[in-house]
């Protein structure tokens, strides 16, 4: 874990004691981090609202574009959105405020949350995603036994199945 994503409020000997595992997760944040450094995007505005636990939906403000403008891609926990438009060339604009412009966009998401739907409505594109937590997840109830002392092949065959 000697990367440089590690919060330094703890120190990597402090890491170690609770956050077993955790190795590939910092990877990828620091890749990720790495990744959108190199250029900070500023267009096109977006939100991230969290409608409920496990409900999400970024909006991306996006007029101009049409359904056939915008690709949307899922990949190895990325979520890439990018819009593509044919900007007319004309002379006739005494002011040129609103952009024209092609853009990506990128999102990290956790391995348990997924990309549910995506619509176009009045230049407001809105990706649906939701947090699903698999049954390995879960709470679950561990029965306490009595009375017999398990030997430590049956102890290691237990630990096998869980």
């Amino acid at each position: 874990m000697g990367n440089g994503f590690i919060p330094t409020f703890w120190g990597q000997k402090d890491m170690d004691k609770f956050l077993i595992g955790f190795d590939e997760q910092f990877n990828r944040l620091q890749k990720f981090h790495d990744d959108m450094a190199k250029n900070v995007p500023n267009y096109p505005p977006y939100n991230i609202v969290k409608r409920d636990e496990n409900h999400y939906t970024i909006e991306l403000a996006v007029a101009g574009f049409g359904q056939s403008d915008i690709d949307i891609e899922m990949e190895n926990g990325k979520l890439t959105v990018r819009g593509n438009i044919k900007a007319e060339e004309t002379d006739n604009f005494l002011f040129r405020g609103i952009a024209n412009r092609a853009f990506i966009r990128a999102f990290a998401l956790n391995d348990e949350v997924e990309v549910k739907d995506a619509e176009l409505f009045n230049g407001m594109l809105k990706i649906f995603l939701e947090r699903l937590t698999p049954e390995t997840k879960k709470p679950k109830k561990i029965a306490v036994k009595t009375g017999k002392t398990l030997s430590e092949e049956e102890k290691h065959e237990i630990a096998e199945k869980l």
